[in-house]
């Protein structure tokens, strides 16, 4: 009769451990997510060193770059992490979304700063050299960043994820501008503007494997979802190259509107987005030929798609403006206006949301994407031009975000800038009086308003279950 006992005693605390485990399991995942996204905004300082961007003997206050950190679900910038000078030019996550690399050009030293995003604290910083940047991407295992650099360099700087450190270089030919990883990591592809060549590099060893003859200078590019296909902007031959990656020849010449400079591809891999001057070209991959040309507003500085595939978003440099279009129907559904100067662009996994900043106006325009109208905009700081979503939703986000990416800052002067400060390494919690949210889209960074607290960190709940399942785990021992 005891043993009866005993065994059904055993059973009972068993049943209740297995239930407290699935129950702390389930917890877990509906903690992480139901969590809101993050926008993460490259800026060149905050607002109280905002007059030095005008005036080089403001007080004497040098302003730091940093990274404002935007809570999605309240549109408050919850924190700042401070960068240690010059400007930053790029930003990429990786396909976790546990780590930022941002690439800062500085006159002395180009740097490639590590952000963890679970601290919003710089864990690391990779020295570049004396060359400015001008793209940077991760490789979809997250093992590897890439960065190209301006001017005449001949060499990409390879850094080791792992341990944060640099690689041997990679030996290119001089002015490259873009690189596309195949999905598979195999493979790197990179644009050489001035040489109007592709070389492609075995990711492995790091060398130069060809050199593929392409259009007139050579700038934008993007692989397909399966991989099979490069496509390659040509900048004055107003052409897209395609290129077999099976056999890396390049199979079809698609003439383009003018000036192509930024692409997308769709994550069904069916369609390609060409951004030219003032236009977009609809590239159809099964045929490899333009079957829709759409207007848009004068040069672009990023193009994105919704994670669904169903939405186009372009910013209007010139227009202050964002173009949506259909993919289905391939024409414009909204003009949406935001600030001035729209540089980088970023979608929210859900697609609700639209996070465009615009460099002039000092402030990020949060586009809602069933109404596509400005519904707030918040003070990112000075000159905000690079924008990243995290967490990512899957690894296609990753492949969009950034293996389409345009250089935000190619042309805004950046050789001319000498920015410096300390080399402090820390997160920075934001005075709640140098935080704006409008309910207006018309740029006015006059005003500001005190935020909310952070809404959307899961482990408050996921804590507060954890507490109830181990008393009531507790009150049925005894």
């Amino acid at each position: 009769m005891n043993g009866i006992t005993c065994n059904k005693t055993y059973q009972e605390h068993t049943l209740i451990k297995v239930f407290g485990i699935t129950s702390l399991t389930i917890l877990i995942f509906a903690g992480v997510a139901g969590a809101a996204p993050f926008a993460y905004v490259t800026n060149l300082g905050d607002y109280d060193q905002r007059g030095y961007y005008y005036d080089m003997n403001y007080n004497g206050t040098v302003p730091t770059p940093n990274v404002a950190v935007i809570d999605t679900a309240t549109n408050n910038i919850t924190a700042r992490v401070p960068l240690g000078g010059g400007w930053p030019v790029g930003i990429e996550v990786n396909s976790a979304g546990t780590k930022l690399y941002v690439a800062s050009a500085a006159i002395d030293v180009c740097t490639v700063y590590v952000i963890d995003t679970a601290t919003n604290t710089v864990s690391a910083k990779v020295n570049i050299g004396n060359s400015y940047p001008s793209r940077i991407t991760v490789n979809p295992e997250g093992t590897r960043v890439y960065v190209t650099k301006q001017r005449d360099n001949t060499d990409i700087s390879v850094i080791n994820t792992a341990t944060n450190t640099l690689m041997a270089p990679i030996i290119v030919e001089p002015s490259t501008h873009d690189v596309a990883l195949t999905p598979d990591g195999k493979k790197i592809y990179v644009t050489n503007f001035r040489g109007n060549i592709t070389s492609i590099i075995d990711a492995a060893t790091n060398k130069v494997t060809a050199n593929i003859s392409v259009g007139d200078s050579p700038c934008g590019i993007a692989v397909t979802q399966d991989g099979k296909k490069i496509y390659v902007l040509n900048y004055d031959s107003n052409t897209v190259s395609v290129i077999n990656t099976a056999t890396d020849d390049v199979i079809a010449t698609v003439p383009v509107g003018n000036s192509p400079s930024l692409v997308a591809v769709t994550s069904d891999g069916n369609k390609v987005y060409v951004a030219n001057n003032n236009t977009v070209s609809v590239i159809d991959t099964a045929t490899d030929n333009v079957i829709a040309t759409v207007p848009v507003g004068i040069s672009s500085r990023e193009i994105v798609i919704s994670p669904d595939g169903s939405k186009v978003y372009l910013g209007n440099f010139y227009n202050s403006s964002v173009t949506v279009i259909n993919t289905k129907t391939n024409t414009v559904t909204a003009t949406v206006p935001v600030g001035e100067w729209p540089m980088g662009i970023a979608v929210t996994q859900d697609g609700r949301k639209v996070y465009v900043a615009n460099a002039e106006n000092d402030n990020v325009s949060v586009i809602d994407t069933v109404t596509n109208t400005v519904t707030a905009t918040v003070n990112a700081g000075i000159y905000p031009t690079g924008v990243v979503i995290v967490p990512l939703k899957d690894s296609n986000m990753t492949a969009q975000s950034t293996w389409a990416k345009s250089n935000a800052t190619e042309n805004i002067g950046v050789e001319e800038t000498n920015l410096s400060s300390s080399e402090e390494i820390s997160a920075v919690e934001l005075n709640d009086s140098k935080i704006n949210n409008s309910d207006s889209g018309s740029g006015n960074i006059s005003g500001e308003n005190e935020p909310s607290k952070n809404n959307s960190t899961p482990g408050f709940g996921l804590l507060g279950s954890l507490t109830c399942l181990y008393a009531g785990w507790k009150f049925r021992k005894k």
